[in-house]
């Protein structure tokens, strides 16, 4: 039990405590008590504690310091904690010194005593409470005052506990362990999850700093894997956080299952084994520390994506299948700094989930300028609209058939300064991560309520006009006030069509809410389900009320490549006609793809094909009419 310092006031706890020990009373512990017999002992023993069911191995080995300036007190505590197991005792007896030794070595636990010469045990708290690492210093009291308000301010001041001279030794060895017990059950709850038991993202980042240092003396190479759940916020808002909860479980006795058996394999190095952490939220991290190359880390990552599938059915319900994503960063070809590789697998699991569920994805710098682009973007889109860089065109829809202007398409276009141009989703979904869809939004409608104005003053009669709205940060009753100012401001509700996209968000939302739709379609607006097949889905049809469906323009696009396509596209617009729902079929820009719908008896489409985009007043002048009779697009082989 030996502890060696160098320097004036530092002691260590070697020499014979007996021996040195004057002849006066102890003043550390009570009369006759300066033993205990060899079953205390045994109860105190620090192997033997226990915190919360917890058992704390490692007591033992932690360092108690203790300043007095009575070295028989010190010398008595220090026999006592010998014969308990305790192996690691420092002291001194000069108390200016106490706050450098604990900076030189943090103890686990400080015995203090408050009635000191030149520098007090308040003193040395009061240093203690100003230190960002010692400020956490468990540290017992012990003193002869007995003045309470002495007391409550030690307990203030920080310390944990608090024990009068002459101590009982009993006393002391139960305090002792308990506040180790405390302080080591504190700094588990610190490095793990609470709800998996895995280590967390402090324990993570310590074990890739580590692993890192490694590779670097040893050239070898490894990776970080992120793994994200799947939809696990759509499971929440439907089921309810308990059953997210125990999804999380389940899935982290997979991975952990899965990461266990690769302990000591060809993805361990020398020193460190693969280890999982629970990262964040719907999130997982696995450090793979070693690989010949990414050959060898794939087998590893398949059999991941397969294990971490878990199937859970509610009584009475279809049975649902959740799956992971992952994402990938390769040290030291994606970086060397810890903060940089666990950045670089974040992009690579969004860039997988973007891509689809149950995917990986290795990390690529084009991820880094495409999310540094965003960024930027993101911050000056706020400044677009007062510097009158946005524009809303519109593009006519068209009757398949007979080529009649029906309806109209609003488009949101941004022309940047750089001379790039974002228009449509793309914008939407920019507006949208910058939480600008809402301006946005508002931004349209008084743009068309103000071009209606003029077209009605021209004596032209407006067509119903499409305006797409997304439901990610915008509420049924929000976008219900903005419909409701501009019918007040003099639109016509059957002119207003409103296309939703991220419908997803109306299946946490309460009746209220969707209550806000079904009124404003009974006034005549016309409701629309946007990028369907992509985003939004047959089960949303379930959910939304509404008049006409917008096959994502993915559809038309591949359907001249890929028959399976076509089947679906036609599937789609068989169903629509089953429920009586108008289908447009979007980004129709070839007569190949013009033919193919006409000849399946497709009813509407929207496209290059039929007219570029162009600003209000030039719409107006090509396709709307004082009669209200509907202008008609030549469509190919017919001629202008």
């Amino acid at each position: 039990m030996e502890k060696h310092y160098g320097g004036a006031g530092y002691r260590n706890s070697g020499g014979d405590s007996e021996r040195d020990a004057p002849a006066t009373q102890p003043t550390i512990f009570a009369p006759g008590e300066e033993r205990l017999t060899e079953q205390a002992l045994k109860a105190l023993s620090p192997q033997d504690g226990v915190w919360r069911n917890r058992a704390v191995n490692g007591l033992s080995d932690a360092l108690i310091m203790m300043v007095d300036d009575e070295m028989l007190n010190i010398e008595m505590t220090q026999a006592f904690l010998q014969d308990a197991g305790y192996r690691q005792f420092v002291y001194t007896d000069e108390p200016e010194y106490a706050v450098a030794m604990m900076r030189k070595e943090l103890p686990g636990v400080l015995l203090l005593d408050l009635s000191m010469p030149k520098v007090s045990g308040l003193d040395i708290l009061a240093a203690m409470r100003d230190d960002p690492v010692l400020r956490h210093v468990p540290v017992i009291v012990l003193t002869i005052s007995t003045d309470p308000q002495v007391k409550l301010k030690a307990l203030a001041m920080g310390a944990m506990d608090f024990l009068s001279k002459p101590v009982d030794p009993s006393e002391l060895g139960l305090r002792i362990r308990n506040t180790l017990a405390a302080s080591a059950y504190r700094e588990y709850l610190s490095q793990h999850d609470s709800l998996t038991g895995l280590p967390n993202k402090q324990g993570y980042r310590k074990q890739v700093a580590a692993v890192l240092a490694a590779a670097r003396s040893e050239g070898n190479s490894g990776a970080l894997l992120h793994v994200g759940v799947d939809e696990l916020g759509r499971i929440n808002d439907a089921l309810g956080r308990p059953v997210g909860d125990q999804l999380l479980q389940r899935i982290a006795k997979r991975l952990a299952s899965c990461v266990q058996t690769e302990a000591g394999g060809e993805l361990s190095s020398e020193h460190h084994n693969p280890t999982l952490y629970r990262f964040d939220g719907d999130e997982f991290a696995i450090v793979v520390p070693y690989m010949e190359g990414v050959h060898s880390a794939a087998a590893f990552i398949s059999k991941l994506l397969e294990d971490a599938t878990v199937s859970f059915q509610r009584p009475g319900g279809p049975e649902v299948f959740v799956t992971c994503s992952v994402g990938v960063s390769v040290f030291p070809s994606d970086g060397l700094e810890p903060d940089l590789l666990m950045r670089n697998a974040g992009l690579a699991l969004r860039h997988a989930k973007q891509a689809g569920p149950h995917r990986y994805e290795f990390f690529s710098p084009r991820f880094n300028e495409m999310a540094q682009s965003r960024l930027d973007l993101s911050a000056e889109l706020r400044h677009a609209i007062s510097r009158d860089e946005i524009e809303l065109m519109y593009e006519p829809r068209v009757e398949l058939a007979t080529g009649r202007v029906v309806a109209a398409q609003s488009l949101v276009r941004w022309k940047h300064r750089s001379g790039r141009v974002i228009e449509g989703d793309e914008l939407l979904d920019l507006a949208g991560s910058s939480e600008m869809d809402v301006a946005l939004t508002e931004w349209t409608f008084e743009q068309m309520r103000a071009h209606m104005k003029n077209w009605r003053a021209a004596g032209l009669q407006p067509v119903p006009t499409g305006i797409k709205v997304s439901l990610a940060n915008m509420r049924p009753t929000d976008v219900s006030y903005l419909v409701n100012a501009a019918v007040a401001g003099g639109m016509e509700p059957r002119t207003i069509s409103l296309e939703l996209q991220q419908v997803g968000a109306l299946d946490s939302l309460p009746a209220k809410e969707a209550a806000a739709f079904a009124a404003l379609r009974k006034k005549g607006v016309r409701l629309a389900m946007d990028r369907f097949g992509s985003v939004a889905s047959v089960a949303h049809l379930r959910k939304l009320m509404c008049d006409e469906i917008k096959v994502d323009s993915s559809f038309v696009r591949d359907l001249e490549q890929d028959g399976a396509v076509q089947a679906m596209l036609l599937g789609m617009g068989d169903m629509a006609r089953r429920l009586r729902l108008d289908c447009v079929a979007c980004g129709v820009d070839t007569p190949a793809q013009l033919a193919f719908l006409r000849k399946n008896g497709w009813d509407l489409g929207q496209g290059k094909l039929f007219g570029e985009p162009t600003g209000g007043l030039a719409f107006a002048a090509k396709w709307l009419t004082r009669s209200g009779k509907p202008q008609r697009v030549p469509l190919p082989g017919e001629g202008a």
